[in-house]
Formats: C-alpha cells, structure tokens, sequence
C-alpha cells in the first residue's frame, strides 16, 4: 500500500496512466463483480459483460476490505492531481512572466518597464581648467546610454590592467580639502595632456601602457598617443611624407639626429636650433650662433644624458598652424612683437586665415601617422625668403587657441560620441558633421598686393589692422577671388597672445 502511495504521488506517474483509468477506480464496484479479477479496468472495458450464470454474494470482511482499500486510493489520487494542477499553474505563471519581458502583447494592459541602461563611462585626461562635464551633460550614445564624465590629470591617476576583467583605474581628487580616492573602470578616454615631458615627475608612459593594455579606446588612439613621446619618432615619420610627396607639397625642414653628445662634432652652418631629447612647447630648445656655443650645448646634452636634434634656424616672418578635429578644419598664423625668436613665447599677434588646398595637403597627410589621428595640428615656420617649413606635428594635446575655442571644445565633443558610439555599440553613423572649414570672416576693401613668391607659396590672405604699427604690421597679400579694387577682404581677426616657455595664452579671453 505504501508503494502504491508513493508512485501515485509522483505526478509524471499519474499522467503516463492511461485515460480513463482513474475514474474506473473510483467508480464503485458493482454488486455481482469479483474484487479479485485479475484483469484490469481497460480489459474490462474492451470486452463485452459476460452473463451471469450464478450470483454469488461476497464476504462482508472482503467488502469492507474492498472499501477502506479504494478509500485510500481515491484520496492518493486527488493528492497527485492537485500537486499535478500546482505545477501546472506555476510554469503558467513562469511562461507569462517570460512573454511580458519580451515585449507585451497588442491586448496586454500593463507595457514592460523599460531595461535600465548601464552608463559609460568616459576618462577625460586633462588639467581643471576645462569642464568636460559641462560638454557631455544630457548627452547619450545612440539615444539610450548616459554618459559619465570622470576627469582628472595623469599625476592624480593609478591602475592595474588585467587579461580578464580590462583596467580599473584609481582617481585621487580634493574635495572641500580632503583627499577622495575612487575607483573606475573606464570604457573610453580622451587624453588631453602630455603623456611625457624630461621634467622629473612628468613621465606618464606607464599609465598610457597600462591604458592600452586594458583595452581601453580613446581619441586619439593610445597607440598614437605612445608613438607621440618622442618628437624625434614623429619627425620620421614626417620624413616619409617629405619623401613620398616630395619637398614642393610637403616642405620639410631639415634635422639632424644625434643619439648622444659624441655625435655632436659640428654643425654644417649656423644658427642652428638645438632641440635636447623630447624638448616641446618651447621648452629645451637653443638657438646657437656660433662653434664655441655650439660645443657649449653639447656638454649640456652630456650631462643630460639625452639625444638631440639640430635643424637650420629659419628667420621667420610668421608661425603657421592648421588644426584638425575630426573633418573640421582651421588655420592661423602667429608672429612675435616681443622680439623673441620663438613665436609661442613671450606676446604674440594671432590672426586666423584662410585654408588652402596646400594647407589641407600638410594635415591630411599627418593625420594619417600611426593608424589615423582624429585631433592633429601642423606647425610651420614662413620665413623672410618667402618659402614654408613643416617642422612639428601635435596631437590630441595640442593646446586651442584663437577666438573659436569654445567651438573647437564643442568639435571634441562631438567627436568622441561618434567614435564610442562606433567602438562600444557598433554603431555605423555618418561624421559628426561633413569636411567643413572654418574660414575668417571678410569684410572692407581689398588693398595692396603680393609678390609671385608669396603667391607660389600659398601665402595667407590676410589684412592689415588699421590699429596695428607698421613694425607689427604683415606684408599684404592677396585674395584668390579677388576681381577688382573694389573685392572685399579678411577682417583683421588679431588676438594678443602672452606666453612662457610653457606654450602660448590668450589674453583678454
């Protein structure tokens, strides 16, 4: 009885019983049946009722038996059939469940709750003078992904990468005088400053390897980032590109490398520009006169225990730079009132001109070094015999300058949604914003004109600044759609500009 008990409870048991068959046990026994027959209740009911011969009236100990047996028969069944209707009516309620995630039904009255969306994260390197917060609030990768900002320098950042779990980085920042340590683990980053400079403490390479080790994309590329600690490494670079296009198109100026002090012997003429190691913004860098000078800086670079680079020094009427941040582009020239030989130090007058097609050969071509850079700037020297030279390519840290810097932060920004969105959601969208070129406004009378040497050397349209004195004044040149005295010309767009030996600044901004 016990056993019977047990496989009749199992529900899987009881649905594999024939149909009919519990409803044939609890029917009651007819008076003239025998309790005894062997033959089941579907026997029974496939053959046809035989005749009875005789009637024969059963023990009453043996009914009795008969009855408690079927009692406790009927009531292991119902125990089975209803634990048999609970697990139906769960898995019902699962399979609901289930369909309600997916999406409701047209008659469904209740819609799904929408799935919250992890946010991503993005790593801004750059000092606190700029919010990149107020950049990308309210924001959001292909209109369902917040994004948040966490920024901070490369001497308030530590981490560990790992082959599993990507980079978790450790931010140390002040609030309200105390020292707040959070972690993150970032899913893009934007470097914005020198990732290496000779000055003791300012080697950050570990933490651009690192980065790069824990996956992490970012504009520009780590990658990039890394091949830019070294300007002697990007000036090969910019050697194939002189070599490939050839000196008309691609003027590069020339350099000389040096491992160390030995190689210092002589210089075929002077002056000569004296660059030590990874010198940039203006800093380690010499102008030399003369041999004794030059034998001079070369105990210097001994003691330093660096390479250097030496390069003709161009007299220069003005700096030339041409940006690029992503297909936007922008040129300005630069020159000196301070009297110093290097436009980026000391006050300088900048001025924003026209691209040419020349210029956007120069950015172009650059922008293709080390696998592509979204944020590039070209740095040339026009000197006083009319002819250019190439001599330096930045990145994404390269400073904004001019009176567009708040549209150039705006670009950034722009940019860097494109290129998650591609990199982190595979998303397939069109540039942030077609090839577009920034051009200075125009407006007054054209005046002057310029010399065939400037002309063939793509000489900047510019104009001359009634306040202005004619020692800070630019020789004029002329304007490509220039049809008459009567053609407009370039509003003077002139900012005065004070900067160190750490780079340039804008005044009155």
């Amino acid at each position: 009885m016990n056993y019977l008990r047990r496989r009749l409870s199992d529900s899987s048991f009881v649905a594999n019983l024939p149909n009919g068959y519990m409803m044939d046990l609890q029917r009651p026994t007819p008076p003239g049946s025998s309790t005894s027959s062997p033959a089941s209740p579907a026997t029974e009911r496939r053959q046809p009722p035989a005749l009875p011969t005789q009637t024969q009236a059963p023990a009453p100990s043996s009914a009795a038996g008969t009855a408690g047996f079927l009692s406790s028969f009927s009531s292991v069944v119902k125990s089975a059939q209803l634990a048999q209707n609970v697990a139906a009516a769960a898995h019902a309620k699962s399979s609901a469940a289930a369909v309600s995630a997916e999406g409701a039904p047209p008659g469904n009255s209740q819609p799904a709750k929408p799935a919250v969306r992890k946010p991503q994260i993005l790593l801004v390197i750059d000092d606190q003078h700029t919010d990149w917060a107020k950049y990308f609030r309210g924001k959001k990768l292909n209109g369902e992904y917040e994004i948040r900002v966490e920024q901070a320098e490369f001497s308030e950042i530590n981490l560990a990468s790992y082959v599993t779990s990507g980079c978790m980085v450790d931010l140390q920042g002040c609030k309200a005088g105390t020292k707040v340590l959070r972690s993150v683990k970032p899913d893009f980053v934007l470097i914005r400053q020198h990732a290496y400079s000779m000055i003791p403490g300012e080697d950050f390479r570990n933490l651009v390897i690192g980065l790069h080790f824990g996956g992490v994309p970012g504009v520009n590329s780590l990658f990039s980032i890394y091949n830019f600690c070294s300007k002697p490494w990007v000036f090969s670079q910019m050697i194939k590109l002189y070599h490939a296009l050839g000196a008309e198109k691609f003027p590069l100026n020339e350099q000389t490398f040096h491992a160390n002090h030995m190689q210092m012997v002589t210089s075929p003429s002077y002056p000569v520009v004296v660059k030590m190691g990874h010198a940039h913004s203006g800093m380690g860098k010499i102008k030399v006169e003369n041999q004794q000078d030059f034998q001079d800086i070369t105990s210097v670079v001994a003691l330093a225990g660096t390479y250097a680079t030496t390069e003709p020094y161009v007299q220069s009427k003005y700096d030339i730079r041409i940006q690029k941040i992503g297909s936007n582009y922008k040129a300005y020239m630069r020159t000196s009132i301070s009297g110093n030989w290097k436009a980026n130090t000391g006050s300088a007058m900048l001025e924003q001109i026209a691209m040419t097609d020349r210029y956007r050969v120069w950015v172009d071509s650059c922008a293709e070094m080390f696998g592509g850079l979204d944020v590039c700037a070209v740095k040339a020297v026009h000197g006083k015999d009319g002819k250019d030279y190439i001599i330096e390519v930045m990145d994404s840290s390269m400073p904004l300058i001019g009176e567009h810097v708040e549209e150039d932060k705006q670009l950034i920004t722009d940019l860097v949604l494109h290129k998650m969105a591609q990199v982190l959601l595979g998303v397939s969208s069109p540039p942030p914003s077609s090839v577009k070129t920034t051009q200075p406004r125009r407006g007054g009378n054209r005046s002057g004109s310029a010399s065939p040497s400037q002309s063939a050397q793509g000489s900047p349209q510019r104009a001359r600044s009634a306040n202005t004195s004619p020692s800070q004044a630019f020789q004029p040149g002329p304007l490509p759609d220039a049809s008459g005295p009567g053609a407009q010309k370039q509003s003077p767009q002139l900012k005065r500009l004070t900067g160190g030996p750490g780079g340039t600044r804008q005044e009155g901004k």
